[in-house]
């Protein structure tokens, strides 16, 4: 017996975001909002994947401050016990670069594969309605560290978030959680980068 029969498995994650961005872009109209409807949700699960490509796109530095806004405002909608995203207005109406959003989704191809084998429902409690303040707790603490301009920090929590989100959106317990642990490892090391940081500067100043 095929122990996966009955299970939706996506062809593509990636093929959803860069349909929609190339459409809303031939469009001329695409922004965080328009990508997030156009993808047909306003589930969390799609806001963490889609704002933790954001963050992952070839800007310069110190840019996280800014593209880090959208995934703490949904984060902390989600633990404060929204129902669905509601992104603010200035947030919504953010323009995005089609080419930077493509070039990004298209290096995650080694992540997103890898989930694309093992994606199936499973372990449903975690998705429960009475978990998700502190799933999005989790999420919000995670998120912190992309808004904290500390070097060397950013890519690791970005993607423990794409991973956690993937799972929120196929409704795979198991890979949420290993978005979790792994942004728990993130938040460690920079715990670590700051207080190493911490260290040096007080060694330098007098």
């Amino acid at each position: 017996m095929n122990r996966n029969r009955g299970f939706r498995r996506r062809v593509s994650l990636s093929l959803p975001i860069l349909r929609t961005s190339r459409d809303q872009h031939d469009a001329g109209n695409l922004t965080l909002g328009s990508l997030l409807s156009g993808l047909g949700e306003t589930s969390f699960g799609w806001a963490v994947v889609v704002f933790a490509l954001m963050t992952m796109l070839p800007l310069p530095p110190g840019s996280s401050l800014v593209t880090a806004l959208p995934v703490l405002v949904t984060t902390a909608q989600m633990m404060l016990g929204y129902r669905h995203v509601r992104l603010p207005g200035p947030l919504a109406r953010l323009r995005l670069d089609h080419d930077k959003l493509r070039r990004t989704v298209l290096r995650l191809r080694p992540v997103t594969r890898r989930l694309e084998r093992v994606l199936r429902p499973r372990t449903p409690a975690l998705f429960r309605r009475r978990n998700e303040r502190a799933l999005g707790a989790a999420l919000f603490v995670i998120a912190f560290t992309l808004f904290l301009p500390v070097p060397g920090s950013g890519w690791f929590p970005a993607i423990s978030l794409f991973v956690a989100g993937v799972g929120m959106v196929e409704h795979d317990g198991r890979v949420t959680i290993w978005g979790l642990v792994m942004g728990a490892a993130s938040v460690l090391l920079t715990v670590a980068i700051v207080v190493s940081l911490a260290a040096s500067a007080e060694a330098v100043i007098p």
